[in-house]
């Protein structure tokens, strides 16, 4: 039996049905192009706000710091001055006397204006932070910026990748890619390589065995793909290719979208032995063969061992004519405190995935 009240359910869902029969031809895209327009605006809009906010913190910061240079202003007078501009703005947030301090810190690390403007202003405030407080370096500090503006880091994430060392790590990999691959993909090819690669995230002690390895690598697949870097999409594990009725199993398969092309990367607890490069070789030449398309660049490979010796590396790569290669991986028994505390979440991974994705998408 139905009551009055599902009858009148049935009416307010079925109207809209009905209203939408009626509409004009072209509304739906319509909508849909007005619907983008907002949520780009939205976007441009949350930039701007950073944008002025950062440009007026570095404006406040400036001021401070001609007048400790010139007058020899301390933290007496910052602290007086936090509490007065808290005073007088009460509904605004950042007038903290620790907040000001940062402030002078910024206008001093970043006294060309061209450079805050092109870089500085693009990132959030808190990233800034960040920044000031562990990196040095103005030429790095530059850098975690681009790269910040680029892959779309969390404060977390970025917070990682510094304590990480990514700016000494990445590019620094033995390969043969100027060799044999074309510019400019040799070029991107040697910067999606690091080394060494940090897998101080498994938790694991320097003894553990490549079984083991790989089986955590899989259990953390997000922190793996987060330290592989942008672009890399998991293909499969322990990858089976049949070659002339034989099984092969390649240890973990990828595909890179910015380089358009598979990456096979096999893990050896070792150091590195010069007969990894003729195997990888072959893998190298199977995928060539039997996966890869017309669309596609050469397959490249990536041997990750726990030492190697660059001149043994250069040795055995130097006659290989597929591109190859060779990175250490460095493990922990357990986390330290630091890494503890700026590991990123699910939220954070699933951001920086999703930033891989539409950047590649663009």
């Amino acid at each position: 039996m139905t009551t009055k009240k599902q009858k009148t359910t049935t009416a307010i869902v079925q109207q809209p049905a009905a209203k939408l029969a009626g509409l004009p031809e072209g509304y739906t895209e319509f909508l849909a192009e007005l619907k983008n327009e907002i949520a780009t605006a939205r976007v441009r809009a949350a930039l701007s706000v950073n944008r002025e906010l950062v440009l007026l913190y570095w404006n406040i910061g400036k001021q401070i710091l001609d007048r400790h240079l010139s007058e020899g202003w301390g933290a007496k007078i910052i602290e007086r001055l936090a509490s007065d501009l808290r005073q007088s703005f009460p509904d605004m947030k950042g007038f903290s006397a620790r907040n000001l301090t940062y402030m002078r810190d910024l206008a001093s690390a970043y006294p060309d204006s061209a450079i805050l403007q092109q870089l500085v202003a693009k990132i959030p405030w808190g990233h800034n932070v960040r920044i000031l407080d562990h990196v040095q370096n103005p030429a790095e500090r530059e850098w975690y910026i681009r790269k910040t503006i680029e892959h779309g880091w969390s404060r977390n994430v970025l917070v990682l990748q510094i304590e990480s060392d990514l700016y000494h790590r990445q590019g620094k990999a033995t390969t043969n890619f100027k060799r044999t691959l074309p510019e400019p993909q040799s070029d991107l090819a040697e910067q999606m390589l690091k080394d060494p690669y940090n897998f101080e995230f498994l938790a694991l002690a320097d003894k553990a065995k490549e079984k083991d390895i790989h089986r955590k690598l899989l259990t953390h697949l997000r922190e793996f793909l987060l330290e592989l870097g942008i672009g890399f999409a998991f293909v499969g594990s322990e990858y089976r290719l049949e070659v002339d009725g034989e099984d092969y199993y390649l240890d973990l398969l990828f595909y890179h979208y910015r380089l358009r092309s598979f990456v096979i990367i096999e893990l050896k607890v070792g150091a590195f032995k010069p007969e990894y490069a003729g195997k990888m070789n072959f893998y190298l030449s199977a995928v060539d063969d039997l996966l890869r398309t017309e669309s596609d660049n050469p397959t490249i490979g990536v041997i990750l061992c726990k030492s190697k010796s660059k001149v043994v590396v250069e040795y055995a790569l130097r006659d290989t004519g597929k591109p190859v290669g060779v990175a250490s991986f460095k493990l922990t028994s357990s986390l330290p405190k630091k890494w503890k505390d700026s590991l990123p979440t699910v939220e954070d991974l699933e951001a920086e995935l999703n930033a891989i994705q539409e950047g590649d998408n663009k």
